[in-house]
């Protein structure tokens, strides 16, 4: 075992330590699919998905260095501004996020309701990073960063290292990839269990940057943030930090693919068969899963989130 997965696997322990009061620890469920395959419904976690094991850290991390901050600040399409929302208001510190015009109406209302400050006006998946800098510096709040950030990335761990402990002898995990956080969260608890463990990362075909990134050992950028159901995983490239543990430190073994009508038929199974209210997101593994495209053994699917847009839902499930 490395030096770094060593050092990263003590990160994710200690950060499971310090969110423990703060989040859900979300069950290892079986279904009649298949005996062999666990399914981790982070649809089940504080404000529905697994965002709030990173922000948690994040956010707590920084008040026991002693750097709390002004305020903290986050770009997000839903998910991870209701958990940078709620982990901030739980130490009492302003959030603001940043958070595109055409983001699900439903992720926004939830975020307001969470007590945090929304600017949507002008933002695009174009610019956000541009306007981040700049209300940063108008500002002067502390960046929590969605996927490319050490305390983030440990957090988003604890949610395999759950798994592992209630069905240890796995022998694929499956997380959804779109900045990486999750999955190289995932991969640190995998790999630091048992080196064995087989690591898959799925995304949608129209959204395939860190397919290519993988395969070219570089990161790769999409022109454009990618039109597809799955608006979770709508960033254009993954971090830096990501890049290092799937790719660089080999943790990660294969990313796979996805189709829209793939992911539409795991989200109808999801909600009509399996009683899991998902989000398309959410549904990613569970698509690749159903597809036949996860390598063969006892497999555990991180469902990540149920925040889902109920016309969206409503659609898929008239069809």
């Amino acid at each position: 075992m490395t030096a770094f997965l060593e050092e990263h696997a003590a990160q994710v322990e200690q950060a499971a330590a310090r969110i423990r009061d703060h989040v859900c620890r979300t069950p290892a469920l079986t279904t009649d699919l298949d005996q062999s395959i666990r399914l981790k419904p982070e649809c089940f976690q504080v404000t529905g998905s697994f965002k709030p094991r990173g922000a948690f850290n994040a956010v707590l991390s920084l008040v026991a260095r002693g750097e709390r901050p002004r305020g903290v600040i986050a770009v997000s399409s839903g998910n991870h501004a209701q958990a940078v929302a709620l982990a901030a208001s739980s130490v009492g510190i302003p959030a603001l996020i940043l958070i595109p015009e055409d983001a699900n109406p439903a992720k926004v209302a939830a975020t307001r309701a969470l007590g945090a400050e929304v600017i949507q006006e002008g933002i695009n998946f174009a610019n956000r990073e541009d306007r981040l800098r700049e209300v940063m510096a108008e500002r002067g709040y502390t960046l929590v960063h969605p996927f490319d950030d050490w305390d983030v990335i440990h957090g988003q761990g604890t949610a395999a290292r759950e798994l592992l402990e209630d069905a240890p002898d796995l022998e694929v995990i499956a997380a959804p990839v779109g900045g990486g956080g999750l999955l190289s969260g995932s991969a640190i608890s995998a790999k630091h269990h048992r080196g064995s463990i087989k690591v898959v990362g799925v995304e949608p075909v129209v959204a395939d940057d860190a397919y290519r990134s993988w395969q070219s050992h570089s990161i790769q950028t999409l022109a454009t943030s990618p039109t597809t159901l799955a608006d979770g995983v709508r960033t254009t490239h993954i971090g830096e930090r990501n890049f290092a543990v799937m790719i660089e430190e080999g943790l990660v073994d294969e990313i796979v693919t996805v189709s829209e009508e793939e992911i539409a038929n795991a989200v109808a199974v999801a909600w009509s068969r399996l009683h899991l209210a998902l989000e398309p997101t959410g549904a990613l593994t569970l698509s690749a899963y159903l597809s036949g495209k996860l390598p063969q053994g006892r497999a555990g699917l991180m469902l990540s989130g149920g925040n889902a847009n109920l016309q969206t839902v409503s659609t898929i499930l008239g069809k």
